[in-house]
């Protein structure tokens, strides 16, 4: 039998005629299911000096999967000293970091920039994101940057117009106009100009936005802020939203314990394939990449179950019940092998999956 060892080195092999990121340049989103969907690699989806866009639902789990960013940042020897950007715009995430993440993590996240006093200060402008994009950019260190979110972000377009309007309104003058907070023309300018500092400096910029109900006639149901230029420059766009509530039973209670999120990749420059995946997040535990991993090798028929109860990991020679597994998994410390696992069954579902035919180029 082959040992799961064997597996990982296997799946780390690359074609000598391959153009793909190197391992070292990439950094795992902290799922396994979801780095695949996005490089095709289960060890890393995100490669740096790229700009990534990720659109959810509420709770839909978008802040957990860039603080999960940060994390893995801080275990990957070549992101380890980059520095870690969270603008909180919407000064929403309360979670306890440094439980969820890890201490370092914690003492490392900083904001984009300080007062003269060494409080935090966020963004509260779109001109203010691109200004302190700017500042860390010409500070020269390498950095992972997270805008939380593109939606909370004002504009001196936006501001002006308000006071304008309050001051038409109090002295019963006629209205100047409809509102327009021209974050659609500062996109296109910034993200433009930044894309040429990421990739000179291997950075990273993280754009959160959320989804709003679309009011045109077209066929998407759900579209979201700030301009088509959020979509078009950047490198993955990750659309998230909530599949079902993960429940328990306590006390002969269901009880709601966390969700499984559908994260679609619908632009994807890495690979150039689109899909979808599903992964459990727990609000007090946060990614269950294991669970996860687990639940789609089942799925997928890589690993049989020969009751109801037990499921058959060949690779590790061993049967038992789903929660037994994962606790063997972390107890003996097999994630790198468990997630090449579900690689190699990625792959050979992509290799079945594919037209066979001869390439017209080759």
């Amino acid at each position: 039998m082959k040992k799961a060892k064997d597996v990982v080195e296997t799946s780390e092999k690359e074609s000598p005629k391959a153009s793909k990121p190197a391992r070292r340049d990439m950094l795992s989103t902290g799922s396994t299911l979801l780095n695949l969907a996005c490089s095709g690699n289960p060890f890393g989806g995100f490669v740096k000096g790229k700009y990534y866009y990720l659109v959810g639902d509420s709770t839909s789990g978008k802040t957990f999967l860039s603080m999960t960013c940060f994390a893995e940042a801080m275990i990957h020897r070549h992101f380890k000293n980059y520095r870690l950007v969270y603008d909180n715009v919407e000064d929403g995430m309360l979670m306890d970091v440094e439980k969820l993440f890890g201490k370092a993590v914690g003492k490392r996240i900083e904001a984009p920039s300080k007062d003269k006093a060494g409080n935090p200060v966020f963004s509260y402008t779109i001109e203010e994101f691109y200004y302190h994009l700017d500042d860390l950019i010409k500070e020269g260190k390498p950095f992972i940057y997270v805008l939380d979110s593109m939606d909370g972000l004002s504009s001196t377009a936006e501001l002006e117009k308000f006071d304008a309007h309050k001051k038409a309104y109090r002295s019963k003058e006629k209205s100047p106009g409809s509102y327009g907070d021209g974050k659609a023309k500062k996109n296109s300018e910034g993200i433009r100009k930044v894309l040429n500092d990421l990739r000179n400096s291997g950075s990273i910029l993280i754009i959160i936005s959320q989804t709003r109900d679309s009011l045109g006639t077209g066929f998407s149901p759900k579209t979201h802020s700030g301009g088509h230029a959020l979509e078009f420059y950047a490198t993955l766009q990750l659309w998230t939203s909530i599949a079902e509530q993960i429940k328990k039973t306590v006390r002969n209670k269901a009880r709601n314990i966390g969700v499984k999120v559908k994260i679609k990749t619908k632009k994807n420059r890495i690979t150039g394939k689109t899909g979808e995946v599903q992964i459990a997040i727990y609000p007090s535990y946060g990614i269950d990449d294991i669970g996860t991993c687990v639940d789609y090798l089942v799925s997928e028929k890589w690993w049989k179950c020969p009751t109801k109860q037990t499921i058959e990991a060949g690779e590790f020679d061993i049967t038992a019940s789903r929660e037994a597994l994962i606790q063997k998994i972390e107890k003996e410390g097999w994630e790198d092998e468990l997630r090449s696992i579900v690689g190699k069954c990625w792959k050979e579902i992509e290799a079945a999956s594919n037209p066979n035919r001869k390439n017209k180029y080759a």
